[in-house]
C-alpha cells in the first residue's frame, strides 16, 4: 500500500488543539444525540415492513410492488446522494449537514402518510432515502474526531445502536399506533381522516423536524486523522481519494462486499419477517409490533454492543485481524441458523431463532464501522462511508426485499412460503459473505 496504509500509526501521537475535549463528556453526549438520530432515522425507514398487508390492501399492492417501496425506490435515492452527502461532510460543516438532512427526511415521512396511490408513496419514500444518506458520512465522521483510537470502538457500538433500536422501535411504535388509530384520531380531529397506516406514517416523521433543530447545537470537533498521516487537515481532491480505494482495492473490494453481502440478511430478514409471522401462524399486526419489535430492539442491541468485546476478546488471542474475523465468524453463523429458521414449528420457536439470527448479524457492525474510520485519512471518510453505505444500500435495501419477494412469487409460488424464502436467500447471502471477509483478514493483517 502507498503512504496512505491502514492502521500507520496510532492515534495518540497526533496532537490535537480540539476544543471538544478528546473522549470527554462532551463527546459521549454527541454520540448519544447521533445514537438517537439514527434511531429515528430507521424508525421513519422501518415502519413500512410492519404496514404491508394494510398498505397491499388499500392501495391493490403486489408483494413485488411492496417490495420496490421497501427497497429499490428507498435505496436508489440513497445511493444516488450517499457521494454528495460524503463529499459535503469532507469539505463542509457536518452538523448543518445533519440537521437539512433530518428535517427533509422527516418532512417526507410525513408525505408517505399522505400518499393516495402507489407512485405517490413511491416518490415520497425515494425523498426519505435521499435525505437519510446524509446520517452516516456526518456521524462517523465526527464520531472519529471525538474519540481516540482506543476508545472508539465502543463510542461506534453505541452509535451503531441505532439500527437495532430504531428497527425495533418502529414496529412496537407502529403496531401500538395502528392499535390506538381511532383514539388518536379523536385526539387530533386533522388526522381522523388518515387510515391506521397513513396514521403510522405522520405520527413517526413528525417529531423529527425538532430533531433536526437539537442537532444544530452540536460542536464540530477539530478534524484528525486515525492513521497517523499529518493530512488532517488536507483536502483532497476526488480523483485523489478514488484513487486510493483504488491501489487498496485488495483489503476495501472484499471487505465492502462482503459486509454488503451481509446486509441482506441485516435488511432481508427483518423486513419480510413480520409478514411471515402473520401469514404463517395468523398473528395480528399489534401483536407482531409489539413481540417482535421488541425483539429486534433488545436482542439487536445486545449484539451491536457486544461487537467490541468480541473483538478485543479475538484481539487478546492474536488476531490482528480481529475486526474482519469478527464479520467473518458472525456471517458463518448467521448462515446456519437460515437454514434452520424454516423448521422452526411454532410461532415461539420461529421467534426464537430468529433472536439468534439478529443477534449474529447485528454483532459485527460496530467494528466493522471502526475499522472503516481508523483505515481511511480524515478527509476521506466521507467518500469511503459513501461507497461502503452505497454497496449496502444497493444489497441490503434495494436487492434483499424484492429478491425475496421473487422467490416467494415466482420460484415458490406461494405468498405463505415466504419463511422458505427468507432461509434461501440470507442463507446463501451469509455464506458468500463470510468466503468475501476470509479474504479480506489476509489484507487486512498484511495493512497493519
Amino acid at each position: 500500500m502507498n503512504d496512505m496504509r491502514i492502521g500507520a500509526h496510532p492515534r495518540s501521537a497526533i496532537p490535537t488543539t480540539s476544543t471538544v475535549k478528546l473522549d470527554g463528556a462532551y463527546a459521549w453526549y454527541a454520540v448519544y444525540l447521533l445514537t438517537f438520530a439514527y434511531t429515528v432515522a430507521f424508525i421513519d425507514r422501518q415502519v413500512l415492513n410492519l404496514l404491508v398487508d394494510p398498505i397491499k390492501r388499500d392501495l391493490l399492492l403486489t408483494d413485488v410492488q411492496i417490495s420496490l417501496l421497501q427497497g429499490f425506490a428507498f435505496m436508489t435515492s440513497y445511493v444516488i446522494f450517499g457521494p454528495v452527502f460524503g463529499r459535503w461532510v469532507d469539505t463542509g460543516s457536518r452538523r448543518r449537514v445533519l440537521a437539512f438532512g433530518v428535517a427533509l427526511w422527516s418532512a417526507f415521512t410525513v408525505m408517505c402518510g399522505m400518499s393516495q396511490e402507489f407512485w405517490h408513496l413511491f416518490l415520497a419514500r425515494a425523498g426519505v432515502g435521499a435525505a437519510e444518506a446524509c446520517l452516516a458520512p456526518a456521524g462517523f465522521s465526527l464520531i472519529a474526531d471525538y474519540f481516540s483510537r482506543e476508545r472508539l470502538p465502543r463510542a461506534m457500538s453505541i452509535f451503531m445502536l441505532g439500527p437495532s433500536l430504531g428497527a425495533g422501535l418502529a414496529l412496537v411504535a407502529g403496531g401500538l399506533i395502528v392499535g390506538s388509530a381511532k383514539t388518536l384520531g379523536q385526539w387530533f380531529p386533522i388526522l381522523s381522516s388518515l387510515s391506521p397506516w397513513q396514521l403510522a406514517f405522520v405520527m413517526v416523521g413528525a417529531p423529527g423536524l425538532l430533531l433536526a433543530a437539537l442537532l444544530l447545537t452540536i460542536r464540530e470537533p477539530e478534524r484528525t486523522s486515525l492513521t497517523g498521516a499529518a493530512r488532517s487537515a488536507k483536502h483532497f481532491s476526488l480523483r485523489e481519494t478514488l484513487q486510493f480505494f483504488w491501489t487498496n482495492r485488495a483489503f476495501y473490494g472484499r471487505y465492502f462486499i462482503g459486509l454488503s453481502l451481509l446486509a441482506i440478511v441485516v435488511y432481508g430478514f427483518p423486513t419480510w419477517m413480520p409478514a411471515y409471522l402473520m401469514r404463517h401462524f395468523g398473528a395480528a399486526p399489534a401483536t407482531v409490533g409489539l413481540r417482535y419489535g421488541t425483539q429486534v430492539l433488545i436482542v439487536g442491541a445486545i449484539g451491536i454492543y457486544s461487537g467490541p468485546w468480541v473483538q478485543r476478546w479475538l484481539a487478546s488471542r492474536g488476531w490482528r485481524d480481529a475486526p474482519v474475523r469478527c464479520a467473518m465468524l458472525c456471517a458463518v453463523a448467521a448462515g446456519l441458523l437460515c437454514i434452520a429458521f424454516p423448521f422452526a414449528g411454532s410461532y415461539q420457536a420461529a421467534l426464537a431463532v430468529a433472536a439468534l439470527i439478529n443477534l449474529f448479524y447485528a454483532l459485527p457492525w460496530a467494528v466493522a464501522a471502526s475499522a472503516l474510520q481508523i483505515s481511511t485519512p480524515n478527509r476521506m471518510r466521507g467518500i469511503a462511508v459513501s461507497i461502503f453505505y452505497f454497496l449496502i444500500s444497493v444489497f441490503g435495501m434495494g436487492i434483499a426485499p424484492s429478491i425475496i419477494a421473487f422467490v416467494t412469487e415466482h420460484v415458490l409460488g406461494d405468498p405463505a412460503r415466504v419463511g422458505t424464502s427468507l432461509a434461501i436467500v440470507c442463507c446463501t447471502s451469509a455464506f458468500a459473505a463470510a468466503w468475501l471477509l476470509s479474504g479480506a483478514m489476509k489484507h487486512y493483517h498484511e495493512a497493519q
